[in-house]
């Protein structure tokens, strides 16, 4: 069902409020997300935001199970301190990361995240891994 509303929404190219419990489904089919408590909102953003930069404890509390290869996308993991070079393999920028994974295992030179033809930059095994590891030191806390 998730398939066909991402084809429809795809097709007909409008905003759709589509309001669920399960956050794991909100996660697969938004651009933004919106976290209410009692009513009232405390958080909106991209689910890569609200995983990341958590308003506070209760949306951090809301979203620390979620595994982050689901949300991050090659847009999200891009390691500045690599250039772009002659011949590294290219992937959409809105790849999700669990599947660059065996990508980047295969390419140690990290992948090329392109957003309608054009390079926004690299994707490493380091920026990936950094990027995991920031969100497992903010559930931690």
């Amino acid at each position: 069902m998730q398939d066909e509303f991402l084809r429809i929404q795809g097709t007909l190219r409008k905003s759709i409020v589509f309001i669920t419990h399960d956050f794991l489904e909100a996660l697969r089919i938004a651009d933004r997300m919106m976290i209410m408590r009692d009513g009232r909102c405390v958080q909106i953003g991209t689910p890569a935001d609200l995983i990341t930069h958590p308003a506070d404890d209760y949306v951090r509390e809301f979203t620390e199970d979620v595994p982050m290869g689901r949300v991050l996308k090659a847009r999200d993991v891009l390691d500045p301190g690599v250039a772009v070079a002659q011949g590294m393999l290219r992937a959409d920028c809105e790849t999700k990361v669990e599947d660059l994974l065996a990508l980047l295992a295969a390419n140690r030179d990290g992948i090329v995240a392109m957003r309608e033809g054009a390079p926004l930059g690299v994707v490493t095994a380091n920026s990936v891994i950094a990027a995991l590891a920031s969100h497992d030191r903010a559930a931690a806390r």
